[in-house]
């Protein structure tokens, strides 16, 4: 399907749709919200994820602006949910009428109510799409004098919904070179206008850095390897605890942990080769993690470029990942860790794994080396600062 026949079968639904939203507009003169936002944010969940974290920094960066927080979808668990509220911003949450499938209908309303709310803002109200799908069926119905801006963390299920809808965003965030590439051929593919291109915006995310840190770890110890993460398809937690199983099979004395609400997902026998910490909502008990782990290991076979991999460098942790997003355009093989020489073949991850676990546990001096490489290159290009600088403009620029 090309771009043309995307906006055609969009402009159908909007006809099926349209008795809905005028339903939901009437519905939202019961409803009080403040007329003056400067931002209004769109974000699906406020659970544990590296989307969510990035989403709690977006909206702390303008937290001496009056903004509107907006949560569209169910989360599974309250992980970043007290960070969101304790900004001061203005926070609701209408999962409960845009995420129910058996009762659709509200959330086909609720593109009305809301779309109301944001058409009834007085002055040049900015909307920020935080990759919300309820966000991008809203687009097409808020008044083309309010900015609307979205935020891709990698080409995903969402660089194909939003296709219909792209030439509502004035602009578009996007955080890795490699999404940027996958989603400009996309374009070409589906014949979207180029213009559009000129729309995207790279802003890498940013972590909160302690510039004088300096790492505590016991090169001369056994060897500790740390997965972090959820148990998603993409993110590949089985694949880690079958390298730890083939690892451990040798009698090497290296230790595999794992970060997340892993463990109930995980099959009972590769259970006996990993310690689980569970899901970790402290910062301060995942930056101690990070302080013993020598080695971190993304097994993913999809990513933008993950917020782990920044904060684990910081803390002087070695990277073992596969070749996905940027992660090739920050980890360089014998400078700083080491890339697996495939995505797909878990075998090949599997064998490549053993070899390069192997020359780390009889190299630590090498291994001390890329620690420090790593910290001072996050202290360099990963620091909060850039990244709340480069939002700051994004939206000066679109105020102005």
């Amino acid at each position: 399907m090309t771009y043309h026949l995307y906006i055609i079968k969009r402009q159908i639904e909007d006809i099926c749709i349209y008795p809905f939203v005028v339903l939901g507009r009437l519905i939202s003169k019961a409803i009080y919200v403040q007329s003056s936002y400067d931002i209004i944010f769109l974000f699906p969940f406020y659970h544990t994820g590296g989307a969510e974290k990035v989403h709690v920094e977006i909206a702390r960066t303008f937290k001496n602006r009056k903004c509107l927080v907006i949560f569209t979808r169910k989360s599974t668990d309250n992980c970043f949910k007290e960070q969101f509220y304790s900004i001061g911003h203005h926070v609701i949450d209408i999962s409960r009428f845009t995420d129910n499938k058996f009762k659709y209908w509200n959330n086909l309303m609720w593109r009305g109510v809301i779309s109301s709310l944001i058409n009834n803002q007085k002055g040049k109200t900015i909307v920020f799409n935080g990759q919300s799908n309820f966000g991008y069926k809203l687009s097409r119905w808020i008044d083309s004098r309010y900015p609307q801006l979205e935020l891709i963390h990698s080409f995903n299920s969402f660089s194909w919904i939003r296709i219909p809808f792209v030439s509502n965003y004035i602009k578009t965030v996007m955080i890795s070179h490699k999404a940027i590439e996958q989603h400009i051929a996309q374009y070409h593919r589906l014949q979207v206008p180029s213009y559009f291109k000129e729309r995207i915006n790279y802003i890498t995310n940013g972590v909160d850095l302690d510039q004088s840190f300096i790492p505590n770890k016991l090169f001369n110890t056994e060897l500790t390897i740390l997965y972090v993460g959820r148990a998603t398809t993409e993110k590949r937690p089985a694949l880690f605890a079958k390298i730890a199983r083939h690892v451990n099979s040798t009698k090497l004395p290296i230790h595999f942990q794992m970060a997340g609400d892993i463990e109930p997902y995980m099959d009972l026998d590769l259970k006996k080769n990993v310690l689980f910490h569970g899901a970790i909502h402290d910062s301060e008990k995942m930056q101690e993690l990070y302080d013993h782990a020598d080695i971190l290991m993304i097994t993913s076979s999809e990513e933008g470029f993950p917020l782990v991999i920044m904060e684990a460098m910081a803390r002087g942790c070695v990277i073992i990942s596969t070749p996905v997003g940027d992660i090739p355009h920050h980890i360089k093989n014998d400078l700083n860790g080491y890339l697996f020489s495939s995505t797909t073949d878990e075998q090949i991850i599997i064998e490549e794994s053993m070899l390069i676990i192997n020359k780390l546990d009889s190299s630590r001096n090498l291994l001390k080396q890329f620690s420090m490489n790593n910290i001072e290159y996050a202290k360099k290009v990963f620091d909060l600062g850039n990244f709340v600088e480069a939002y700051k403009k994004l939206i000066e620029s679109i105020k102005a």
